[in-house]
């Protein structure tokens, strides 16, 4: 009985730790990138090259991606369709980015920090 028990509670703990170390969803991608474009929102704003206003829209755009990605693994999947919805919105926002960076707007006041 015990050496049953003990190799049920080993297999467990061997399935849960190989299915948390893989990302089944390509989750960990998902949040570097949001990572990667809030940087890139931030960084803008300190070089002057976005405004505050822009910084505004592009932060809303941001948080609307995490609310569906927030959707997409309520269920604890997110699909192919969800994943690519994700992306398409991810790759949209990057392009934002880079339009607002480069348009000539600048902020023309400086902080002194």
């Amino acid at each position: 009985m015990n050496r049953t028990v003990i190799a049920a509670m080993l297999g467990l703990v061997a399935s849960t730790s190989v299915a948390s170390a893989h990302d089944w969803y390509g989750g960990s991608n998902i949040d570097r990138r949001q990572d990667r474009q809030d940087y890139r929102i931030h960084q803008g704003m300190r070089s002057g090259e976005i405004t505050r206003h822009e910084a505004y829209r592009l932060e809303r755009e941001q948080a609307h991606i995490r609310h569906m990605e927030r959707n997409a693994r309520a269920d604890g999947y997110v699909s192919p369709y969800e994943r690519d919805r994700i992306r398409a919105a991810q790759n949209s926002a990057s392009r934002h980015i880079y339009n607002e960076a480069h348009d000539g707007n600048r902020r023309w006041y400086r902080r002194w920090w």
